[in-house]
């Protein structure tokens, strides 16, 4: 199978994020990036596809030339190459950067395209929908279980209130969601690896962005609590708080 894992790099979700000088953007000093978690069990489902069908995972990530550790981590998990689509700064528009993607992509003739169901920092969570509609191809997203047949494949999917099965035929995009698997460490000998694997530079056509970040601004300080100790003595005074000062009710 030829697959390929749109992988994007993310702040760790344990950073405390700072609006950057501009307003525009988040202060980079200091933050730790890793790839996307979602992705991870994105590129774990390719590497064990490819395991038991044969094949080979190529990652592809958007972003300047710093990206490219990040890159590495998924090519030490098992992957065998990798592109990035040369950027200084990832698009705010995810149009933008799903065009560019799926241009990229299309000359690839992969059998599935997946990604992670969202990106942790922006959260927009439409990349793979996007691409799919894009490359006209078979879209199923937030997959918990995925069963490869040949030319089809089955996919058991997160909705609100169950869960949804989907059969479809290959070629398709498929974005993953926690649980799907259980992504491996990356060994010494991964790791070791993964430093003579190929990287293809592309330099994409950015399309015109219509959306643009204008400003960030951090969530208003929160005030201080009120403590309440005498239980159902209390109920009268907790209600209208609520609807008096936190409007809530």
């Amino acid at each position: 199978m030829n697959i390929a894992v749109c992988i994007k790099q993310t702040p760790d979700t344990t950073t405390r994020v700072k609006v950057g000088p501009g307003g525009t953007g988040i202060d980079e000093a200091g933050i730790n990036y890793i790839i996307n978690p979602y992705d991870e069990f994105a590129i774990e489902e390719a590497l064990q596809l490819t395991e038991k069908n044969g094949g080979e995972v190529t990652l592809l990530s958007m972003g300047p030339a710093s990206i490219e550790k990040t890159i590495r981590e998924g090519l030490a998990m098992g992957a065998h190459k990798a592109i990035r689509l040369n950027v200084d700064k990832t698009p705010d528009d995810p149009t933008v950067t799903a065009k560019a993607l799926a241009e990229t992509l299309k000359n690839g003739q992969y059998d599935l395209i997946f990604f992670g169901k969202q990106a942790v920092d922006d959260d927009h969570g439409q990349m793979a929908s996007l691409v799919g509609e894009l490359l006209d191809l078979p879209t199923v997203t937030v997959v918990l279980e995925l069963h490869v047949d040949g030319g089809s494949a089955t996919a058991k999917r997160e909705v609100e209130g169950g869960l949804e099965t989907i059969r479809f035929s290959l070629p398709a995009v498929v974005s993953a969601q926690r649980n799907l698997n259980e992504p491996r460490y990356r060994s010494l000998k991964g790791i070791m690896q993964a430093k003579k694997k190929t990287i293809e530079v592309v330099e994409p056509a950015l399309a015109e962005a219509h959306l643009v970040v204008e400003k960030l601004t951090p969530p208003p300080a929160k005030g201080e609590g009120k403590i309440f100790r005498n239980g159902a003595q209390d109920a009268a005074e907790v209600v209208r708080l609520l609807r008096e000062e936190a409007k809530v009710i």
